[in-house]
Order: structure tokens, then sequence, then C-alpha cells
């Protein structure tokens, strides 16, 4: 079985600082770097450090060949990436020393997904095989629908959350994978608990995986329930730890796995980014995560 992730590709430029700043405030930073980014292509190097078999779909400007070497170099299929003559989709990541993370997002070559390059895409993917979107590139809907056509189940992950955009899909989707903030978005809540309680009685047949940050996971499919704990760790930067942990989680899915064990391991592997600086490049391998687990079961 195959993950065809219809994802974005950006080029994060990371700045470290002491606060965000502020309106009308000009702050120097004393540390910068330009990582290989994106949910698309952070969810695609998650998925093949974690073992699974992923083929990349996307667009970057023809000069970026680098970031396809580093695609490549991390075990991503990249030959469904295509090139055009728009500008690659960049972040600007303002990071404290709290760890917490302010992102300006250009969506670039991220948007010039075309119709035909999805027929192409899924006309050749198998019954069993598995479509993983995020909210940062086009097509959204288009690309759900063709994957619905061929038998092919889809995973949604809608960030940035686009509330309306994500309810009008969701007969659509097989899983929905939400942070705390996307699903009180989606539901109209103001406060976790309320959102946990309301979540599978407005959509009582959807499977859904609810990222809670340090208060761990939640999963409901309509017959099961299950809550699983976070890993205690000391973070310096979360900025892919959501994109971390839906790698693993899916590729443990896509091995047969049950949904606790793939939780627990996903869990597992975001723990360990979150105390790396960086968004690819803090993803761990399926040996540290397998470390961490026999250190802290």
């Amino acid at each position: 079985m195959a993950i065809y992730n219809v994802g974005s590709i950006n080029l994060d430029h990371l700045y470290q600082l002491d606060h965000f700043v502020r309106p009308g405030e000009t702050m120097a930073s004393d540390s910068y770097q330009c990582l290989l980014g994106g949910k698309g292509a952070n969810q695609s190097v998650a998925l093949a450090k974690a073992g699974a078999d992923v083929k990349h779909v996307g667009a970057l400007h023809h000069s970026d060949q680098a970031v396809i070497d580093q695609l490549e170099s991390l075990g991503v299929n990249t030959d469904l990436i295509k090139r055009v003559d728009v500008p690659t989709g960049h972040a600007i990541i303002q990071l404290t020393k709290e760890a917490e993370n302010s992102i300006i997002l250009y969506q670039g070559a991220n948007h010039a997904l075309t119709e035909e390059q999805i027929d192409n895409v899924l006309s050749n993917a198998s019954e069993g095989d598995w479509v993983l979107l995020q909210n940062e590139t086009n097509l959204i809907e288009y690309t759900m629908r063709k994957a619905q056509e061929n038998k092919v189940k889809v995973a949604f992950n809608p960030a940035p959350m686009d509330a309306e955009l994500t309810r009008n899909v969701l007969d659509l989707v097989d899983l929905l994978i939400v942070n705390e903030v996307e699903a009180m978005d989606l539901i109209g809540t103001a406060d976790i608990d309320s959102t946990i309680d309301a979540f599978p009685k407005v959509y009582p047949e959807l499977a859904v995986l609810m990222t809670l940050g340090k208060a761990g996971v939640c999963y409901f499919d309509g017959e099961e329930h299950l809550s699983v704990k976070a890993f205690s760790v000391e973070a310096v930067d979360t900025t892919a730890a959501g994109d971390t942990f839906i790698g693993f989680c899916l590729s443990s899915l896509m091995n047969g796995e049950d949904m606790a064990r793939a939780i627990t391991r996903a869990c597992a592997a975001s723990a360990i980014c979150v105390t790396r600086l960086g968004a690819a490049s803090s993803i761990p391998t399926q040996d540290e995560v397998t470390a961490f687990l026999a250190k802290n079961s």
C-alpha cells in the first residue's frame, strides 16, 4: 500500500527571538536558518522515516532542485512533484525561547496544482492506498472526490483551518486529524472539554484523531473512543510536532497496528521532535522512536 501525500512544500525562514515582534517594532535576531518545511513536506518526511511508501504530490519552482534532492535523501518519492514558474512556497517563522511560534505563510507553487495532475496521479492509485491532504494546497475537494471515485481512502489534516471548507468535505473524509484549536473552530466551542464532548455527537460516524498538546491524543469513530497520554519532555520547537504525529500514526496504521499502538508510537515521535529545532530536520527515525518507547514505557 502507498500513501499519496498531496501537500505543500515550503522553504522555512526561521528566526529565534526573545518575543514575537509587536506592531511598529523592529527586532534583531541572532539566529537564522533556512530549512525544508511545509506541512505536506514535513508529513511526507515523517511517513518516510516511519517506514511508509510515500509519494509526494506537489509543486515547486524550477530552480529548487535542492529541495527535491533533500526529500529524496530522506526517503520520499518525488516523481509526482511538478516544476512550475511560480515561486516555491515559503514561511517566515518567529520562534521564542518558550518554544512558541508565529508563522507568515506564502502559498506560491503550493497553489499551482492542476486537475490534470491530480487525475494522472489518482488513476494510478490502487484500492487500499491512502491520499493525505492538508489545507496548504489548492484543489482539496477535487482531490477528495477523485480519491473516492478511485476507491482510495482520504486522511485530512485541515491546517491552516478553514472551517467552512472542512465542513463541506467531511463526507469525503475517512480520517480527520485536528488539534484542539482546529477542533474548537470546527465545532464552534470555546474550550477543549466541551469540544471533546460535542465532536462525537455532531459527527457520530466520523473517525477523528484529536491532538491535545501536552494532554495527549483522543480518538473516536462512532464505535471506539480512546485517549493516550503525551510523553513529558522539554520542548524547544513545536513547529513540526503535529506533522510528525500524523506521519508516524498513519504509517503504523498502514502496517496493521491497532489505533492505540499507532497513537502511542506517534506521540513518542512527536515528543522527540519537539526537543529539536526545525521542521523536517527535527523528525526522528524509527530506531529513535523504538528506543524512546523502550526507555519511557
